[in-house]
């Protein structure tokens, strides 16, 4: 399991009974998460005095903040020299993963230590943290999500952490009909990630399966990789998908017309104090032996 223990600005100070209790810069949030089963005790009752807001999970699904203490509508993050603007948003999030921190360092060494112009395509790239590490690589990034609210929230990043100017690109569309669209275009790129998820909606209503949509898509973007492919990432959080599902993919595609290296595992970070990790999610990665 890769570990994003580097992290300065976050922590995940305890885990209990379904929840997490975590330190995002001078805020703390209590929110739910499924896999922590086991029981360290009552996590409100520990730590109600810095509690900031709790996320309550709703019968019904879905759920709802409840702001303890003052919780600003939005504050600011870093992650070395980058700048996240962090938000609480419906469904338990906040518009970060910080466990996704062991990929960013993965694409800053390869980006910079590739010494070349490195064009990256970012799909499903949700509040841009991806696209704001590349940027700061020195990569020109084109970054598409089917969502406008998460493509500004993006750009709030990108300005935040000074990289705004014309080696970033901004597209809000379906993922699947602009990867064909830039086939036909015959645009290439060096580097592409995405971050599906198990089930959504592009931009016109298009509809997402990972089960079904995945191999399709990781094929046909195969077709825009550049002749000297620098990486290729896939994140996934899909219940009961294994790392090695996307690693076949991969191994079916990309490297099957690249000479490269293929990984797969698990993402996930320590939690403070103790010898506990809380698991995150999966990736597969293919990259170019240089």
């Amino acid at each position: 399991m890769l570990l994003a223990d580097k992290w300065k600005d976050y922590e995940l100070i305890d885990a209990s009974c379904g929840e997490k209790f975590e330190r995002w810069g001078d805020i703390y949030l209590l929110r739910p998460d499924p896999q922590i089963v086991w029981d360290n005790g009552n996590l409100l009752d520990k730590y109600k005095d810095k509690v900031n807001a709790v996320y309550h999970r709703s019968n019904k699904g879905g759920g709802a903040w409840e702001n303890i203490k003052s919780t600003p509508a939005s504050w600011k993050i870093k992650y070395d020299n980058l700048t996240f603007n962090i938000k609480q948003m419906g469904f338990k999030h906040t518009g970060l993963f910080p466990e996704q921190a062991v990929n960013w360092d993965f694409m800053i060494n390869k980006i910079k230590n590739s010494k070349r112009s490195i064009k990256v395509l970012n799909l499903f790239a949700y509040t841009g943290g991806a696209t704001v590490v590349c940027l700061s690589a020195g990569a020109s990034v084109t970054h598409v999500d089917s969502s406008r609210g998460m493509v500004d929230w993006c750009k709030e990043n990108v300005n935040d952490s000074g990289y705004q100017g014309d080696k970033i690109r901004y597209i809000v569309d379906d993922v699947v009909k602009f990867v064909q669209r830039e086939i036909r275009r015959g645009n290439k790129y060096d580097a592409i990630i995405m971050d599906p998820p198990s089930y959504g909606r592009g931009a016109n209503g298009e509809v997402w399966d990972i089960e079904k949509n995945l191999n399709y898509l990781v094929s046909i973007c195969s077709q825009i990789l550049s002749d000297n492919p620098l990486f290729f990432l896939i994140n996934s959080y899909t219940t009961g998908l294994s790392s090695h599902v996307l690693k076949n993919i991969l191994n079916l595609t990309v490297n099957s017309k690249y000479v490269g290296k293929l990984s797969c595992g698990e993402v996930g970070i320590p939690i403070k104090d103790s010898d506990l990790v809380l698991p995150c999610g999966i990736y597969g990665r293919w990259e170019s032996n240089e």
